[in-house]
């Protein structure tokens, strides 16, 4: 059954498909027989899956005005083979480098600033914070490009108003079973004896639940750093050393189950206390988890496999909660390195890149910039 757009002739459509023949049929189905290829290039994946995904390819397609009939003739079937040898051709010819569709045609279509950022993951409420912020106004008004520079310039600021706190000395590292803490904790040690050249030793804990150490004694060994198992000295062994916990995984199901947790780092007085949260997690279940850390008097906060996000946006309300101080981002698997200590600014460079963007090699109207902004962001959103 046909589904062809009830569109004036001369109107230009942009589709997205994996193959030409694919192409054909959706250019029947949604603009009928009056339409004609205009231009196909290949379109890459962005993010993570663009390294697994074969290449797609990009149609723009014209309605054509139909033909006048002088007499009628027996009606003849069209071939679909009309339609897709074009698109075959076309793509060739895109593959061989011959074809450049007209600027005009491939323009990114008019989207707001709001529609830009709720496509990197901005969510509601952070958007509807940002609307009641003084500066909201100033921003709407600017291109699209420099209403990204400054929109994420703003949100450093927001996020740099928070009031320090003073260095990880003797903390503990919580979270549910699966979001990586013992990754996280070897990533910090390994900053800490590398970067600040620092000493200390991490103490391992069980209570009535087994926690496995993992990799963790052979790569405190490769550090240099001793490892204890509790019940053992909670303390600095040296001064101005470290002490870190790994202790067994959070409970959602059943917060009853923590009660041991907390009894520990309430009677061992140990106040710093980082949760570690996986970024891929689904909002609701990291919503849940956020709660539970922050019901064990949660203070700092760590994003995991962030290698498996590609909407890092929606770690803005995290990051501009007042209540836990962001730790560090983990962008990958390594205990050595993928890790972000600046965490709003590795945020606001990945939802917002054009802002990374500062000279340009010949200037630009507002209309193609704001063009790039809109494909980045559509980009970074894939």
């Amino acid at each position: 059954m046909s589904t062809a757009l009830s569109t004036p002739a001369g109107s230009c459509f942009r589709f997205v498909v994996k193959n030409a023949d694919e192409a054909a049929r959706v250019i029947r189905e949604q603009l009928g027989e009056n339409a004609r290829v205009l231009s196909v290039r290949n379109v890459d994946s962005g993010g993570m899956l663009g390294l697994f995904s074969s290449p797609k390819l990009e149609v723009i397609a014209q309605i054509l005005a139909p033909e006048p009939t002088p007499e009628p003739a027996p009606e003849v079937v069209a071939e679909p083979k009309a339609v897709l040898s074009e698109l075959g051709a076309a793509n060739e010819a895109v593959s061989a480098g011959r074809v450049r569709a007209p600027r005009s045609m491939l323009r990114a279509p008019k989207m707001t600033l709001p529609e830009l950022l709720r496509r990197s993951g901005f969510s509601e409420s952070l958007l509807a914070r940002l609307e009641r912020a003084p500066e909201w106004h100033r921003l709407e008004v600017l291109p699209l490009h420099r209403a990204l520079v400054e929109t994420g310039n703003f949100l450093r600021d927001l996020a740099a108003q928070r009031a320090a706190r003073a260095p990880l000395s003797r903390a503990a590292f919580l979270g549910t079973p699966g979001v990586g803490r013992t990754t996280a904790l070897c990533k910090w040690l390994s900053a800490e004896v590398f970067r600040r050249a620092r000493l200390g030793h991490v103490v391992t804990a069980e209570f009535d639940r087994p926690n496995s150490p993992g990799q963790l004694p052979v790569f405190c060994e490769a550090l240099g750093v001793p490892v204890a198992h509790f019940p053992a000295s909670t303390e600095p062994a040296t001064e101005g050393g470290f002490v870190y916990f790994d202790l067994p995984g959070l409970s959602l199901r059943n917060p009853s189950e923590n009660a041991s947790i907390a009894r520990f780092l309430d009677t061992e007085k140990i106040t710093e206390r980082v949760l570690v949260l996986n970024a891929a997690y689904d909002h609701s279940t990291l919503r849940s988890a956020y709660a539970a850390g922050r019901e064990l008097g949660a203070t700092h906060v760590v994003f995991t496999h962030l290698d498996e996000v590609s909407q890092w946006g929606r770690l803005w309300d995290y990051l501009l909660d007042g209540d836990l101080e962001p730790l560090f981002l983990a962008t990958g698997p390594s205990l050595t390195s993928d890790l972000e200590l600046d965490a709003a600014d590795a945020v606001a460079r990945r939802t917002m890149p054009v802002a990374e963007t500062t000279v340009q090699p010949e200037p630009a109207d507002s209309d193609d910039e704001d063009e790039v902004a809109a494909a980045t962001a559509l980009n970074t959103a894939a």
